[in-house]
């Protein structure tokens, strides 16, 4: 948990290094330099990439499609094309980087067809025990190995990246104690783990909402922008990942709590 204002100030820069490219962009367009517009895209789109590894880990893992089928690079490289052909669409430089974020999300959306989510898993979380959970864990963990890895994606460190916390799920007063024992208790890393793996079975809309809100530091009517929903959608979808995510460390690690 003390990464995180770091990480958060590191995404402000990101953030603002996005915001002040647009003029530039938009100059090089003008003038027909797709080079130096390259170069400037080039600048800005870590973090994209990032999202793009993200939802591919996810879609291989739930047999989407094959793992050598689609790298980040294919996206990415289509960004470029959306980019240059229709910057024209941001009235201005604040808004680039969720244009972004949309653009990339229609690419992946076109591509990236999800297998009906099973309500089963959501509507009995509160029924595993830690045997259970530690099964769930250690399949995930084994089908998420080598195997599965994208094999141009393995120098990327932004690849498998995430940033999940405690302090992403308990964020009432009221649970800070229950915060504290969980922190003592349980290495960073398994949280990091058992977050990554209730996410991978909730339904793809919270894992977006969570991701963007979590990693990306969005605002919340920043992501209703992104998935083009209400405000009080984008917040519902939140809450029910967090309390999923709660009750799930509850029941996986009740001895915190006695």
């Amino acid at each position: 948990m003390k990464k995180s204002s770091s990480h958060f100030q590191s995404k402000s820069e990101f953030r603002l290094l996005v915001t002040e490219s647009f003029s530039g962009l938009i100059e090089f367009k003008k003038d027909e330099n797709q080079t130096s517009f390259n170069d400037l895209v080039l600048k800005i789109l870590p973090e994209i990439r990032k999202y793009v590894n993200q939802r591919l880990k996810t879609a291989i893992k739930k047999g989407c499609f094959s793992k050598k089928k689609y790298k980040a690079d294919d996206f990415i490289d289509q960004l470029f094309i959306t980019i240059y052909d229709n910057i024209e669409e941001v009235k201005n430089e604040n808004d680039f980087y969720l244009w972004l974020f949309k653009k990339t999300n229609e690419l992946l959306d076109d591509i990236i067809v999800e297998e009906e989510f099973d309500d089963l898993f959501f509507k009995n979380i509160d029924d595993y025990s830690k045997p259970e959970w530690d099964a769930m864990q250690e399949k995930y963990s084994t089908d998420g190995g080598g195997d599965l890895l994208l094999i141009e994606e393995l120098d990327d460190l932004s690849y498998n990246h995430n940033d999940y916390s405690l302090n992403h799920v308990f964020v009432e007063d009221n649970e800070r104690d229950l915060l504290e024992k969980l922190d003592k208790e349980i290495s960073e890393e398994k949280i990091k783990e058992h977050i990554d793996l209730v996410l991978h079975n909730l339904p793809s809309n919270m894992r977006i909402v969570f991701y963007l809100y979590t990693n990306q530091k969005l605002k919340i009517e920043e992501i209703a922008e992104v998935q083009q929903k209400t405000i009080a959608e984008v917040e519902s979808i939140l809450s029910d990942a967090k309390k999923a995510i709660q009750r799930s460390l509850l029941n996986r690690y009740s001895s915190v709590d006695d």
